[in-house]
């Protein structure tokens, strides 16, 4: 079984700065991309940013200048630093990882799909 647990939400003026943190844990073999959605108050859930074990990275053009992914590979850890946040960006952000999972007896699947339960970001204007 796959775990994926976020922190680094908040609340913050718009202008301001905050850092997600995602460690994906349990029966992974490899993980081949990670990841942040967001879905807002009325909102479909939408890509922001993901990035690649090579460290390739890709993002929706609302965020690009302001948001930067980066990922710790050892530690199976994606993080995403927000800057000149505006209000527009205000929602539940989600992780996502693409693994290779271990189901024991020599069994691994893959890419399986991963979530995080959410962590919350409001901007105020």
């Amino acid at each position: 079984q796959v775990r994926m647990v976020e922190s680094g939400g908040g609340l913050v003026q718009a202008g301001g700065s905050l850092r997600l943190s995602c460690a994906a844990s349990g029966s992974i073999v490899s993980i081949h991309s990670m990841g942040w959605y967001r879905q807002g108050p009325g909102k479909e859930r939408e890509l922001v940013a993901t990035i690649t074990s090579d460290g390739s990275t890709n993002y929706t053009d609302s965020v690009k200048g302001r948001f930067t992914i980066s990922r710790d590979n050892a530690k199976n850890t994606v993080y995403m630093e927000m800057n000149n946040l505006k209000p527009e960006d205000t929602a539940t952000y989600y992780c996502h990882a693409a693994l290779f999972e271990d189901k024991g007896s020599g069994l691994v699947i893959g890419l399986v799909d991963a979530w995080g339960q959410g962590t919350l970001v409001t901007v105020s204007s």
